[in-house]
């Protein structure tokens, strides 16, 4: 992440950009400064996340009461020196960080494949060196951070735009997180997490003044350097000749550095010495190759502009480049209605905000102009008495909303209290897109506004782009035993689809196509899975986004259940399953559903899951870390993985259908721990009974009894037999998508669905030839 080599280079050739310092002592000179204003800082959250996960065991699906604890110590760490914290997570890959997204999943993909090497050499968890965070891990730690208490965001866009922005706005104390991007914008402070000591509040700032004293530069210069170095919006590769000659020329002058910090010193030198020196009198783009890149490498120097910045280097429109008028989003939860030029390359398609310098009458990219008459929609604080943007506020309105920062841990995460017409048109300006999935507004700003307050998850992205992704699961490549995740659960997402945005009626061009961004063996994501939506059948018919988002009536909420469970393909079973208790009715439907779509799932697999929830409420934080394991599995590795995308299946599908469940009852603290199933696992494997499985509890086999018949019987209902491994035969295809379980596939020419297919022809792409062992 950030600009390349620019990490290097502060720790080895200008490691004095890096001073020591204490949270607690900069929290008390922040408020003897701003007596009013409570030190706050503003959290990368997806940096954050190595960090966090402290437990000792990662392979297993991760140990969630662990990372809870830890979790519920680094907030309470800071509450008790009074500093306020405020956590964004990233949103939505923005098109020009695809490719960079692409890479990353892929090279996640070859680690992946040395952990499973690992554990089947070895039978053991690799080591830290080897570390992959658990699946879920940043989706869940949203909703563990709200049920804390805490202020959590999700951006519109890249995540480190809006938390430079929030902290450049909002005067903060300074931005925890681990991104060379922070040491460009000019914004408050950047700390470093990978540093901190919790235990003392020590940590590492990184100092932008100290980096461009080192440089010879300006602190507008940085986004300049930047791109000629390359990040995630300019590749690596379009300045590699430009910075050659750099380094020819400045090597012959200095050479005691090492190859990358001579670079970053030699185009550092070539800023100051070269480019200033023809500044305004010269265009950029003839002092640079820029090529068929100039409008991709003014965006990407204009990324790093807050908004009221600008930059010395973007003064005139760039050579080729023309002016069109169109309404964009200025703000992540406002839009100012006045007109932003947009200065666009005609053949690249690349678009750059722009607004008029007063000063050199020329046009400078910028986000928002402060001396406009436009103003963001203001929103007053109840704390600190001031107004500022409803982006960066925690908006107090009356739509289905997480939990308060006083609640309770186990309470509802969503509450449905009375909603007026003017208190949406009073939540945001009216939104105005060039392209969206879906033209209600009122309903998109709802999707908006949850998606903003990390309380849905992937809704919105569904309903503005019709793009979603998914990262990497531990699924092991060479086992084709179990399907990819990304298959066994895409009927459901399907079904969300059609909920979303309508059924596909035709299979025409004008049926809504959602382009799905999963990671899964074989795919090497050059283009998305084009996914379309599958109808499903709810008693009384689908119900409209306003009943189940907006209506409070009794009957609306027997709406929502019925749409969740049909979006599950359960619609028939909600007899059984209403029998099921809390916090166990969504393990049941989520269990239900594996074992219809996998054939090779057995009644050993489903023991140990039905065990490990029932063991774990009874269990101790303290007991669950200090489990031991006599090995490792990697066909429950892969398992406990695969239930935790369940969990995340199951929090987009609630969020959908309008929270007809509290979100407790599938966070994953509260059902699953990835070494007690492990442990379950290797018990059940070895033909323990029942009663060894549940730790000689009466009470917990009496309602293991109860869980288990509903689950086969509701399984039963779709010729779906779950027997022990003893009783396979040969007629076990091991195909996922069972005969009558709507299961669809969707092709690159918009084909028909066809049921009853092998999972590994269940994405759109051609080259997945990969068939199923047979038992």
């Amino acid at each position: 992440m950030g600009v390349r080599g620019l990490q290097g280079f502060v720790g080895s050739t200008c490691p004095h950009i890096c001073t020591v310092v204490n949270f607690r002592e900069l929290a008390e000179h922040h408020r003897s400064t701003y007596p009013e204003c409570t030190p706050t800082i503003v959290v990368d959250a997806m940096c954050c996340l190595r960090y966090w996960y402290t437990p000792e065991s990662w392979i297993c699906g991760g140990q969630w009461r662990e990372y809870f604890s830890t979790l519920r110590n680094f907030v309470q760490t800071f509450t008790d020196v009074g500093i306020k914290l405020v956590f964004f997570f990233d949103g939505m890959v923005e098109k020009d960080k695809r490719e960079e997204w692409v890479k990353r999943r892929l090279k996640n993909n070859r680690e992946i494949s040395r952990i499973f090497q690992h554990i089947k050499s070895h039978k053991e968890q690799p080591g830290r060196n080897m570390f992959f965070i658990p699946s879920g891990l940043a989706i869940f730690t949203r909703f563990a951070l709200k049920t804390l208490g805490q202020e959590t965001l999700c951006s519109l866009q890249e995540a480190d735009y809006e938390v430079a922005s929030y902290g450049h706005q909002h005067n903060c104390l300074g931005i925890l997180g681990e991104d060379t991007d922070y040491l460009i914008y000019d914004t408050c402070p950047y700390f470093s997490i990978s540093e901190l000591c919790l235990e003392s509040l020590n940590t590492v700032m990184l100092c932008r003044e100290k980096l461009c004293e080192s440089l010879g530069l300006q602190v507008a210069d940085l986004p300049l350097l930047a791109c000629l170095l390359g990040n995630d919006v300019v590749p690596e590769s379009m300045f590699e000749t430009f910075r050659y000659k750099c380094l020819s020329f400045y090597t012959s002058v200095k050479e005691n550095f090492d190859k990358k910090g001579s670079v970053i010193l030699a185009v550092s030198d070539h800023i100051s010495k070269v480019l200033y020196l023809y500044q305004g009198e010269k265009k950029l783009e003839e002092m640079l190759p820029l090529g068929s890149n100039k409008a991709l490498f003014y965006k990407g120097v204009a990324s790093y502009l807050l908004p009221g910045q600008k930059s010395p280097w973007l003064f005139q429109r760039p050579k080729g480049v023309i002016m069109e008028k169109q309404v964009i989003l200025i703000n992540s939860e406002s839009e100012s209605k006045q007109e932003v030029p947009i200065c666009a390359e005609p053949d690249s398609k690349q678009e750059v905000p722009v607004c008029a310098d007063p000063d050199s009458r020329h046009e400078v990219p910028m986000c928002t102009d402060p001396d406009s008459k436009q103003k963001d929609l203001m929103y007053t604080d109840p704390d600190s008495k001031q107004e500022v943007p409803m982006c960066i506020s925690e908006i107090k309105h009356k739509l289905p909303v997480g939990t308060d920062s006083e609640s309770d841990p186990e309470a509802p995460m969503c509450i449905y209290p009375e909603i007026k017409e003017e208190d949406l048109m009073n939540t945001e300006a009216e939104i105005k897109q060039e392209v969206t999935m879906v033209s209600n507004h009122e309903i998109l700003k709802i999707a908006r506004m949850h998606h903003v307050h990390a309380e849905s998850y992937l809704v919105y992205n569904i309903m503005s782009s019709g793009e979603i992704e998914c990262s990497n699961t531990l699924e092991d490549e060479l086992d084709q035993a179990l399907p990819s995740q990304a298959f066994i659960y895409r009927p459901v997402r399907q079904r969300v689809y059609s909920l979303l945005l309508g059924d596909s009626k035709d299979g025409s061009s004008t049926d809504p196509v959602v382009k799905e961004w999963f990671v899964y063996p074989g795919n090497p994501l050059k283009h998305p899975d084009l996914v379309r939506p599958l109808p499903m059948t709810i008693p009384g018919g689908t119900p409209t986004l306003e009943v189940l988002w907006l209506n409070l009536e009794p009957a609306a909420q027997d709406k929502r259940l019925d749409t969740l469970l049909a979006c599950f393909n359960l619609s028939s079973s909600r007899e059984e399953l209403q029998t099921v208790e809390s916090p166990l009715r969504a393990l049941c439907c989520l269990l239900i559903y594996l074992f219809v779509q996998v054939d090779t799932l057995c009644l050993e697999d489903l023991h140990a899951f039905i065990a490990q929830a029932l063991c774990l409420q009874g269990k101790s934080t303290a007991q669950l870390a200090n489990l031991q394991l006599d090995y490792i599995s990697p066909r429950a590795v892969q398992l406990g993985s695969l239930f935790i995308r369940g969990l995340t299946t199951l929090v987009l599908v609630n969020s959908a259908c309008g929270f007809p469940w509290t979100m407790s009852e599938f966070l994953p603290w509260n059902v699953f721990d990835g070494k007690l199933f492990h442990l379950k696992y290797l018990q059940s494997e070895k033909g323990y009974s029942v009663e060894v499985l549940l730790e000689q509890n009466r009470s917990w086999l009496t309602r293991f009894q109860n869980l288990k018949a509903v689950i086969c019987k509701v399984c039963g209902k779709e010729n779906r037999r779950i027997v022990g491994k003893s009783h396979w035969t040969s007629h076990h295809t091991g195909r996922w998508g069972r005969q009558g379980s709507s299961s669809h596939r969707t092709s690159p020419t918009y084909s028909h669905s066809r049921q009853g297919q092998p999972w590994r022809d269940q994405g759109s792409k051609p080259y997945e030839h990969d068939h199923w062992r047979r038992y």
